[in-house]
């Protein structure tokens, strides 16, 4: 007999989302295929087919080649007009408020048939910021995900930020009374939340944060490895009369950026494309371009780029950005000493964002007793060298950095 249920915690992700309740007091978080509890935020609408494919299959339908429209980091477009526009895609005309309510929707359903319940409340995670502070999409990125979730078939909503759930999640400290700052680097953002325990309890000093992520990070690394090996940085004649131009940027700018890539398919740009390719100094490399656009190999490109972060970032001084698909044996260099010196700008940022939720609390450094670390680019060694110069002091901790915010979810919406 299916029961009228609790609030089930969702942490909708740029990259993966997972979702739980509480089960026996505890948070239980709900099994998305086997062995697995989150689902990456991916969807491949096949045309062949007509389905619309979510999570780990949408992911093996793009690398398999099928013919389709790959998408991913949609979170990203939340509080901007794209997610109101109509497109046609597969039978119908829709908007991203429905494609990301229909995934929503996925969950929904897993987790009722899982738990045995209806679940027609939800505590959704929330970056501290979307966009910016005082950036006016901040309400609309809001609202637009609050619709996302209506479409879902949810009737009540509400939003936690994400790093205070990461704070109720680590709520058995290792002292009865410490200071702790939680730095969450997900895949469009970096939050932080300074807490104090006592006891059981948790107080939320101060949320801060900063619109930088993993999607980000394999952005630089694209437009700095890759991108010159399509193009970037060679000269163009101009069309008409002697003399050369710089290579226009955009497109470049747009392919190494994970939920722009779809737009990049269209008539408009492969004929911009194809007239680079005509007046380039350069047309071998112009027409790797044109090939990825032709072809439709952004994401692929994009995914190549995230393998090659992860190896170089474990330390390999001889990693590869592996590019087969757009060329036979073609591949970028990625040391670790080369994504240090890419990512290196993102340091400051992330400091001050660090330095920013401190100053809003009222505390200074010295302050913080330990510094836990969620989400999975956290485990990027530049956020951790980062948080250790800046935190020497403090104990770090990186456990449960992928399922922290959803059991901290769960565990504040079964409070509820």
């Amino acid at each position: 007999m299916v029961q009228q249920s609790q609030t089930l915690g969702i942490d909708f992700g740029t990259s993966n989302s997972a979702a739980g309740y509480v089960q026996n007091g505890k948070a239980h978080l709900i099994t998305m295929a086997p062995d697995q509890t989150s689902l990456p935020t991916t969807f491949f609408f096949d045309f062949e087919t007509r389905q619309t494919l979510i999570g780990e299959p949408a992911n093996q339908a793009l690398l398999e080649g099928a013919e389709g429209r790959f998408m991913r980091a949609l979170k990203r477009v939340l509080g901007t007009s794209l997610m109101h526009e109509k497109r046609q895609i597969l039978n119908e005309r829709i908007t991203f408020v429905d494609i990301i309510g229909r995934f929503l929707r996925e969950i929904k359903i897993r987790a009722e048939a899982e738990a045995g319940q209806v679940f027609d409340s939800v505590l959704s995670g929330r970056p501290v910021v979307f966009h910016g502070e005082n950036d006016p999409r901040e309400q609309q990125a809001e609202d637009d995900l609050r619709a996302c979730y209506r479409v879902a078939g949810f009737e009540n909503i509400d939003f936690m930020a994400e790093p205070e759930a990461a704070a109720i999640a680590n709520n058995a400290t290792q002292s009865s009374s410490e200071t702790g700052l939680i730095v969450d680097i997900g895949g469009g953002t970096s939050d932080f939340s300074l807490f104090r325990s006592n006891g059981s309890n948790i107080e939320i000093l101060a949320n801060h944060g900063v619109r930088i992520g993993g999607t980000d990070f394999d952005r630089a690394i694209s437009i700095d490895r890759v991108m010159p090996l399509l193009g970037k940085d060679t000269l163009i004649r101009k069309p008409m009369g002697p003399g050369l131009l710089p290579m226009p940027n955009a497109t470049f700018v747009d392919l190494a950026t994970w939920e722009k890539i779809p737009f990049l398919y269209n008539a408009k740009t492969r004929g911009t494309v194809n007239d680079i390719v005509r007046l380039s100094e350069e047309p071998a490399k112009s027409k790797r371009l044109a090939k990825v656009l032709g072809d439709e190999l952004g994401h692929e490109l994009a995914f190549a780029v995230e393998r090659g972060k992860i190896k170089a970032n474990g330390g390999e001084q001889n990693a590869q950005i592996l590019l087969d698909q757009i060329e036979n044996g073609l591949f970028a260099t990625l040391s670790a000493d080369m994504l240090t010196e890419i990512l290196m700008p993102y340091a400051k940022d992330l400091e001050t964002g660090a330095r920013e939720t401190l100053r809003l609390a009222n505390l200074d450094l010295n302050d913080v007793d330990r510094v836990i670390y969620v989400g999975g680019s956290s485990l990027m060694t530049i956020v951790s060298d980062t948080m250790a110069k800046l935190f020497p002091n403090a104990s770090h901790s990186f456990s449960d950095v992928f399922s922290a915010v959803t059991a901290g979810l769960a565990l504040a919406a079964g409070r509820e």
